[in-house]
C-alpha cells in the first residue's frame, strides 16, 4: 500500500485502540459489579449486532458447530471482560489492559498444544521479555497493594480467555462462514450465559445502575467500546502490515497507563515503567512472529 492509502486504516486502528483504553476509565468511574458490567456492556452490543444483521439482511441460519464455536466465543469473551474490570479496580486500568494483553502469549499456548504449530526462537524470546517485564512491574505493585496478587491473576486470567476466544473464533469459522454482525451478536450472547451465573452469584447489590448518568455510561461503554472500537480495528488490522498492526495495537495499553498516570493519579515507579517498556517490547515480537 502506498501512504494515501495507509492512512485510513492507520487513523482507524489508532482511534480505535484508544477509545479501547478509555473504557477502562468507565469501568474505574460506574460502581457496578465486575461481572454486571461485562453482561450489560455484551447486551447493549447484542442489541446493536441484531439490529444491524436485520437491517443488512444477514442470515442467522447457518450451521449448528459454527453457532456452537460463536457461543463458546462469547462464553470465553464475557470472562474475559469480567476478569478485566477485577483487575482494574485491583491494579489499575494502565497494568490491567497490560496484563490483558498477554493473550498473545496464550495464543502461541493454544497453537502449539493444540494445532502443531511451531514456535520460533523469536517467540522464546519474546516470552522471557515479558516475564521479566512483569516481574519489574509486579514488585512495587506487591509492596504497595493488598490487592496486586489477586489484580496480576485475574489481568493474565484475562488475557488466557481473550485468546481462547479467539480460537473460538477460527473454529467458528472452519464450519461456516458467519456474517460478522451475526457472529458478534452470538458473541453477545454467549457472553451475557457465560456471566449471568456470576453475576448473580458475585455481584449481589451491585448488579444495577443506580443512576441515569451510569446507564448512560453503560450504554456508551457497550456501544462505543464494543462495537464502535472494535468495528475499527476489525477494518483496519487486515489494511496493514503485521509490523504497522503490532505497533499501533500497543497504543491500548499505553493509553490505558497515560489515563492511569495522570488522570487518577496512580503511583508508576521507575522500575515499573522499565517493566511496562519491557513487557510492551515483548508484546510486539510476539504480535510479529504470530
Amino acid at each position: 500500500m502506498n501512504q494515501s492509502n495507509r492512512l485510513l486504516p492507520m487513523a482507524g486502528l489508532l482511534i480505535g485502540c484508544v477509545i479501547f483504553g478509555l473504557g477502562s476509565l468507565i469501568v474505574a468511574h460506574v460502581p457496578v459489579g465486575s461481572y454486571a458490567m461485562a453482561f450489560w456492556r455484551l447486551l447493549v452490543s447484542s442489541l446493536i449486532f441484531v439490529s444491524l444483521a436485520k437491517f443488512f439482511g444477514h442470515r442467522f441460519a447457518i450451521r449448528r458447530q459454527a453457532v456452537c464455536f460463536a457461543l463458546l466465543s462469547g462464553v470465553a469473551l464475557g470472562l474475559d471482560l469480567a476478569l478485566w474490570h477485577e483487575s482494574i479496580r485491583a491494579v489499575g486500568p494502565g497494568i490491567a489492559t497490560l496484563l490483558n494483553s498477554l493473550q498473545i502469549f496464550f495464543l502461541a499456548f493454544i497453537g502449539w498444544l493444540c494445532f502443531a504449530e511451531k514456535q520460533n526462537k523469536s517467540q522464546v524470546v519474546s516470552l522471557i521479555l515479558a516475564v521479566l517485564g512483569v516481574a519489574f512491574i509486579a514488585s512495587p505493585e506487591f509492596a504497595q497493594n493488598q490487592l496486586a496478587s489477586w489484580g496480576f491473576v485475574w489481568g493474565i486470567l484475562s488475557g488466557a480467555c481473550l485468546a481462547i476466544s479467539m480460537v473460538f473464533i477460527r473454529q467458528a469459522h472452519r464450519h461456516a462462514e458467519v456474517p460478522i454482525f451475526v457472529l458478534m451478536s452470538l458473541i453477545g450472547v454467549g457472553g451475557m450465559l457465560g456471566v449471568l451465573p456470576f453475576m448473580w452469584w458475585l455481584d449481589v447489590g451491585k448488579i444495577l445502575p443506580t443512576s441515569w448518568e451510569q446507564v448512560g455510561w453503560i450504554l456508551v461503554y457497550g456501544s462505543l467500546m464494543q462495537c464502535f472500537a472494535w468495528g475499527l480495528i476489525a477494518y483496519s488490522i487486515p489494511r496493514l502490515s503485521l509490523a504497522l498492526t503490532g505497533l499501533l495495537l500497543l497504543s491500548e495499553p499505553v493509553a490505558a497507563l497515560l489515563i492511569d498516570y495522570f488522570w487518577l493519579h496512580k503511583s508508576i515507579n521507575i522500575a515499573q515503567w522499565a517493566g511496562v517498556f519491557l513487557t510492551m517490547l515483548a508484546i510486539y515480537r510476539g504480535s510479529l512472529s504470530r
